[in-house]
């Protein structure tokens, strides 16, 4: 599915990524690269089976989509947010969870992080979503004010009881 409607800044256009597009999936491919080699996304280059295959498992596997921002400027990729729907079973409604979130160092602190999130929300709302989940490293505390600054905050029922914490297991 190819979304073409972008949304325009003064310094930032975001645009629902075409995974199809050949220009988008070297930005794309590039920018989780570039990700993949810093600390907080494993510091090691995109494995070669990602290089060759994600753009088209993503555009394959319902309910994702990515959105990317480019410069005005030079039309220069600068960040990229990778979303998938879920399911919220106490509100049963639909939701988003943000998987990835990555910023060009070059262009880090500059607003993207908050033109892109703010653009994926505005999606969510447009997809009958109730809300957004993400999970960041304990010790990303520059993600952690980003998200901050756009209105996410670590998720508790109850402040007793704790906040929640992002668990996986290999299969």
């Amino acid at each position: 599915m190819a979304f073409l409607t972008p949304e325009v800044s003064s310094a930032v256009r975001v645009v629902v990524v075409d995974y199809g597009d050949k220009h988008q999936g070297i930005d794309f491919l590039a920018l989780m690269d570039e990700y993949a080699r810093h600390p907080f996304g494993g510091g090691e280059p995109l494995p070669d089976k990602c290089q060759t295959e994600l753009l088209s498992k993503l555009a394959e596997f319902p309910g994702a989509f990515s959105v990317m921002a480019y410069s005005n400027e030079n039309d220069k990729a600068l960040g990229l947010v990778n979303c998938f729907t879920g399911f919220s079973t106490f509100s049963c409604q639909p939701l988003i969870n943000i998987h990835d979130v990555i910023v060009s160092e070059q262009a880090r602190g500059q607003g993207v992080c908050a033109a892109m999130l703010d653009f994926v929300a505005r999606e969510a709302k447009k997809r009958g979503c109730c809300k957004l989940t993400m999970e960041v490293l304990e010790q990303n505390l520059v993600a952690k004010n980003a998200y901050r600054k756009v209105g996410y905050k670590p998720y508790t029922l109850d402040e007793e009881l704790g906040q929640a914490e992002f668990w996986q297991r290999y299969l």
